[in-house]
């Protein structure tokens, strides 16, 4: 297996507005409230040190449900790891389930309190589960947060292109720059959204992707029967996607590489991806995915791209307009 890490890893800007953010992030759900925290602490400091700038560290403790700390542990782990908050940025989530009544501005201060900072430099919107949501006034707010310095940019978590374009729209009307990026699932066999016409439109407006859920909650690097919770199913394919992770594993093997470094290295095929966010629970996982870009490298885009074909499970069965 080949070794060569990249010692910095590329940088992309979030949208056309956004912040120079490297091109893997890494994510936090249920990741150090799991780890040993002088095991978390290594792997987050390697993670600044190979040019990892990017962390999202959500708020995802949800009433009636057991609470949560990781994000709490995160603004332990960077004091530990003696990281400076101008080294990183930090990415939070606002949730809409009870907006307007919980207003953007309480969850951010709470968000913010348990992290230890100041300000947010992203902020993702939560998925839309109501059809009565504001976008204008939704639009608004985040503006006034943009303009107060509480926020520096923000974006959107599996959204269908129709909403990320309105939005954008009262956003603009607003004097704010409107989402820059869209969190979206994609790997090898999500592909319908992302590669739709619907979203080429959203993209060609100068909203950038981050891609999320790559390794389907770890299937698809080998883990096919995941005990943790992992993230919604959309067309109900997550079975054939159990299958098509071994055609993956025998591909991986066939280019001197592991399953997740082949998942990670296709997202960024794409040619609006500005980051791939992950989730890393040992120092091996992280070092693993970085290795990624090696692949890419040697692979090629192009290549790697004709390569996924087969994988892909949700063509046709998933509308690209998205939720």
């Amino acid at each position: 297996m080949r070794k060569t890490v990249p010692t910095t890893i590329p940088r992309r800007r979030l949208g056309t507005a956004g912040p120079e953010a490297s091109v893997l992030s890494l994510g936090s759900w249920h990741t150090y409230d799991r780890m040993d925290f002088g095991d978390a602490v290594a792997m987050v400091r390697h993670a600044v040190d190979s040019g990892i700038n990017l962390f999202d560290v959500a708020v995802y403790g949800m009433p009636g449900h057991p609470p949560v700390f990781t994000d709490v542990l995160f603004s332990a782990i960077v004091r530990a790891g003696g990281i400076a908050r101008d080294d990183y940025l930090l990415s939070t989530k606002l949730w809409l389930e009870g907006y307007p009544q919980q207003s953007l501005r309480d969850q951010l201060a709470n968000a913010l309190f348990r992290v230890g900072a100041d300000h947010a430099d992203v902020a993702v919107l939560g998925d839309i589960r109501r059809d009565d949501l504001d976008l204008r006034r939704l639009a608004e707010d985040l503006a006034e947060l943009e303009r107060e310095g509480l926020l520096g940019c923000w974006g959107v978590n599996n959204w269908s292109a129709t909403a990320v374009r309105t939005i954008r729209g009262h956003a603009l009307a607003a004097g704010s720059p409107g989402p820059q990026l869209a969190q979206l699932k994609y790997s090898p066999c999500r592909r319908s959204i992302p590669d739709g016409e619907p979203f080429a439109a959203v993209f060609a407006e100068g909203v950038s992707m981050q891609a999320s859920d790559v390794l389907e909650g770890g299937i698809l690097a080998g883990n096919t029967a995941p005990s943790r919770q992992i993230g919604k199913d959309p067309g109900e394919v997550r079975p054939r996607i159990v299958e098509a992770a071994k055609g993956l594993a025998e591909l991986a093997a066939e280019l001197d590489a592991t399953p997740a470094q082949l998942c990670v290295a296709f997202t960024l095929t794409h040619p609006s991806t500005s980051t791939v966010l992950f989730g890393a629970s040992r120092m091996r996982q992280l070092t693993d995915n970085i290795a990624a870009l090696d692949i890419l490298d040697r692979v090629g885009s192009s290549r790697l791209r004709s390569l996924m074909d087969p994988f892909w499970v949700d063509r046709d069965i998933v509308d690209p307009e998205g939720p």
